[in-house]
């Protein structure tokens, strides 16, 4: 018997799967399926570089509709009024100041499947996650980077 594991998604979070599902139903899929057919157009399947291209990219569409499936299935929105504020949840949006006050960092913590490093959206399950969550406004926070330890401090937490 697998234990499913629960992903909560920002609501946010949600629609951005849900959209890309539907690209990929609605536009990936169409262009794959018109590649395999104009690439049959050059002879025996067997010998032909185009048509294994155009299946190849309709294997790793159709698994990524299967994947994006299962996550919509398996994962629940979090209400934006159970977003925490008192202390760093899932969907919080947590501003940190440096040890010297000199920088300020914007996060939102979201569930992995959401993490989006680059856009400041960061898994409850890595460093800086796990070293953020629970914590409340005035908390110190030691990050633990490859470059060493990082000290912030919880300056807000809002939703």
């Amino acid at each position: 018997m697998s234990e499913e594991v629960m992903i909560m998604l920002t609501p946010k979070g949600h629609e951005k799967l849900r959209q890309r599902l539907e690209q990929l139903r609605n536009v990936q899929r169409p262009k794959v399926a018109e590649r395999l057919r104009e690439s049959k157009q050059f002879g025996d399947i067997a010998e032909n570089p185009e048509y294994e291209d155009a299946k190849q990219e309709q294997a790793l569409v159709e698994s990524q509709v299967i994947e994006l499936e299962r996550l919509l299935l398996l994962a629940q929105t979090i209400n934006p009024a159970d977003i925490p504020t008192d202390h760093v949840g899932l969907g919080s949006i947590v501003t940190l100041i440096s040890a010297d006050g000199r920088d300020e960092w914007e996060l939102t913590l979201v569930h992995s499947v959401e993490s989006d490093p680059d856009n400041d959206l960061i898994s409850d399950e890595s460093p800086v996650g796990e070293a953020v969550l629970g914590r409340k406004v005035g908390d110190e926070v030691h990050i633990h980077a490859p470059d060493g330890l990082i000290e912030y401090r919880v300056k807000s937490i809002r939703k």
